[in-house]
């Protein structure tokens, strides 16, 4: 069945969309001084970018490569797997959990123990249980990479120790982790302060290395890094009011007070908008063969934009949609799409599904009869 793009605002949502518009425009705070090397302060659900300085310019970034570690390795092991400490993974040089020859420790453990305490040892025996070897698994992480629109980045180590072929940008660092943020299990690790292992030859304690999960409030993620030659280099996150920032500085001395500075930025500037609430009609379809011939395409769960605090920042929507749909069709089941398109860059900031609002059985030979006499009379 051939899709087609409805252009334009629907007027359903079209006062949505127009956000704050009757309230005064308030000019944005500047933004901090940076000393950074190269930073940048993203909105993790849309991927709208607050700040940014050199955040193309293509630079080392240490053990921050562990965040694309623990994301390849959540969505594609099983936590609950023991794995076996290989020789390629016992005695990696630089920070460790000093993992024994042969021991066996969870997956979860050693994400942990990745996350929290940066342990290169780790990082290795993740990638050659999960990858089958790190030039495997660093594979693994070029491809997620790629799908994530990180075009400037790419892996060949799990652990970050440094390479001239190892290299990411600001930019791409903070969508890997936007995309991390989103993934529960990841953003609990992430935002654990203390965690003792249940598993390994021997109990350890690991107590996270990021200060911004003590100091700042709302501070929930994500990963250190430091390496001669990548400098100090931090991806931190924090929620306030329902709004998940991520940023990253790379080669930055500072870097524990230069993102504060920057989340402040976007805390004092920004803030999430309802766009459109579930359970809202937003488009409706012809139905073919059904006991009714329109059907209401609903909205599944709130959306939500970042807009300028007191701004009157507008989106615009494109819906797809089939040209019609065939009955039966049951309540909830998923029949198109919008597109959330911030107005000028064109930017997509959001895409949500349309559901079914309601069940359509297919018409009956009675259905038929009785439309036929209706007519008639």
């Amino acid at each position: 069945m051939i899709m087609r793009l409805l252009k334009g605002c629907l007027a359903a949502i079209l006062a949505l969309l127009i956000l704050s518009a009757a309230r005064p425009v308030l000019a944005l705070s500047e933004p901090p001084e940076i000393n950074a090397r190269a930073a940048l302060l993203m909105e993790a659900s849309t991927g709208k970018v607050l700040y940014e300085k050199n955040a193309r310019q293509k630079l080392p970034m240490a053990s921050t490569t562990k965040v694309m570690t623990a994301l390849v390795a959540i969505e594609l092991g099983n936590l609950d797997e023991l794995v076996e400490t290989d020789a390629a993974a016992y005695g990696v040089e630089g920070s460790s959990i000093y993992l024994q020859l042969e021991e066996t420790m969870s997956l979860r453990d050693l994400l942990y123990g990745l996350m929290l305490s940066s342990g290169n040892d780790a990082a290795v025996a993740i990638a050659i249980h999960i990858g089958h070897g790190v030039e495997q698994f660093a594979g693994l992480m070029n491809a997620r990479a790629r799908q994530l629109g990180a075009v400037d980045t790419h892996f060949v180590t799990p652990n970050g120790l440094h390479s001239e072929a190892h290299y990411t940008t600001a930019y791409d660092l903070s969508l890997i982790a936007a995309a991390a943020m989103q993934n529960e299990t990841f953003r609990e690790i992430a935002s654990t302060q203390y965690y003792r292992t249940q598993t390994g030859a021997v109990a350890r304690t690991f107590k996270n290395k990021n200060k911004i999960l003590w100091n700042y409030d709302g501070g929930n993620g994500v990963k250190t890094g430091y390496t001669k030659a990548a400098g100090r280099c931090l991806v931190f996150a924090a929620e306030r009011e329902g709004m998940q920032l991520v940023g990253v500085v790379l080669d930055c001395p500072d870097m524990f007070n230069e993102a504060q500075a920057l989340l402040d930025h976007g805390m004092v500037n920004y803030e999430m908008a309802p766009l459109v609430s579930g359970g809202d009609q937003v488009a409706s379809i012809y139905v073919e063969g059904g006991m009714k011939n329109r059907l209401a395409l609903c909205a599944q769960e709130d959306i939500m934009v970042i807009v300028e605090k007191g701004g009157s920042s507008q989106y615009r929507t494109n819906v797809v949609l089939p040209d019609s749909l065939s009955a039966p069709i049951r309540q909830g089941e998923i029949c198109g799409y919008v597109e959330v398109l911030e107005e000028g860059s064109g930017a997509l900031r959001a895409r949500f599904d349309l559901a079914a609002g309601e069940d359509i059985d297919q018409a009956t030979v009675g259905f038929y009869i009785q439309k036929l006499f209706r007519f008639i009379a």
